[in-house]
């Protein structure tokens, strides 16, 4: 019962074995091979419309070297205030760019609302110290909600309106277009979303993520960028073999759509339990929950895994005993695997 994170499941058997196939023979260096260029038409074609694109490691590497790529004297980028690149990846948009500032908007469960995003921006007139750049949107979001067309469309409106370049931190964008039931393309350039962090390590791949810019020209400088951070690939065919697999057959939205059944799954058997309850609904393969300690207990004792999540600014309210946790369900998850851990907390 691996409830603990995606990041923890393997690579799917698709991807290793297209890792295998790539490892035959030689081919030439640093993305001049004929599979990376085949995979960016493949790109292009998911996403309906000619793309930039540069594989990175990580998707921390996505989202510093998109964001600082755009950076100015004074410039800043507005995200959500538990947005991964505001809490959890050690400065690394502030580190690349040369210090551009990261102001977090007020964000209910995740999400940026166009109004707030207004206000924020009044705050930084033309002409003032400081020169707004970039909105970023975290598309599933940490809270394992998601952003809608609609929602994207107007925010990016209200950014572009001050001259914005709109970027998606993309991790778990696979579950956020399947939970949707929307078209890459709807939920991105179509909305307004400049550049996309496309994430592919937590949905069966192995370090394999790219940025993926709708806006040809816009990263001038990307090589240099990305080769000065470490992240140009030598043997890039074997990221180039992984994102193959991946976008084939729509493989990596039902990859991502099997995770989001086992989450909703979750979710339907802690709306009916007497012990345990959700902590906020949302739409995508983190749930969060608020269980009994001794339900915390009786899980790690039968090995399974998740993690608490701080209470603090969620709006739960807890009882004596009761914690609240995050569940996330990957490619791998079971529906058996559900079940016993839903016995186990009732």
């Amino acid at each position: 019962m691996n409830f603990a994170s995606d990041n923890w499941a393997g690579a799917t058997p698709q991807v290793m074995a297209a890792l295998v196939r790539a490892n035959d023979g030689a081919a030439p260096a640093y993305g001049s091979d004929a599979l990376t260029k085949r995979v960016t038409g493949l790109f292009a074609e998911v996403f309906e419309t000619p793309v930039e694109i540069w594989f990175t490691a990580t998707g921390t590497a996505s989202n510093s070297l998109g964001l600082a790529a755009l950076s100015r004297p004074g410039g800043v980028v507005f995200c959500a205030k538990d947005a991964h690149i505001q809490s959890d990846e050690s400065g690394a948009t502030e580190f690349q760019s040369g210090g551009m500032k990261l102001i977090d908007v007020t964000s209910p469960l995740g999400k940026v609302d166009a109004g707030t995003l207004a206000a924020a921006l009044a705050r930084h007139p033309d002409g003032g110290r400081s020169v707004p750049v970039a909105l970023s949107l975290t598309n599933a979001t940490e809270w394992g909600t998601v952003y809608s067309v609609a929602e994207v469309t107007e925010l990016s409106r209200v950014a572009r309106g001050r001259g914005l370049a709109v970027h998606m931190d993309g991790a778990r964008f696979g579950n956020a277009v399947a939970a949707l039931g929307v078209t890459p393309a709807e939920i991105t350039w179509k909305a307004g979303v400049d550049f996309l962090s496309f994430g592919g390590t937590k949905n069966g791949c192995w370090a394999a993520e790219a940025i993926v810019c709708f806006k040809p020209g816009l990263f001038a400088d990307m090589e240099q960028r990305r080769q000065r951070a470490g992240h140009t690939f030598s043997k890039a065919r074997f990221v180039a073999a992984q994102f193959e697999a991946y976008l084939s057959d729509g493989n990596w939205l039902r990859w991502a759509g099997t995770a989001n059944a086992r989450a909703e799954q979750l979710r339907a058997g802690l709306r009916g339990n007497g012990a345990a309850r959700l902590a906020w609904e949302n739409a995508a393969n983190e749930v969060f929950a608020v269980l009994p300690k001794a339900a915390i207990a009786r899980v790690r004792d039968a090995g399974g895994s998740l993690y608490e999540w701080p209470a603090e600014g969620t709006g739960v309210s807890l009882g004596a005993g009761e914690e609240v946790v995050r569940l996330v369900t990957s490619w791998t998850t079971g529906e058996a695997e559900v079940a016993r851990f839903l016995e186990l907390v009732r």
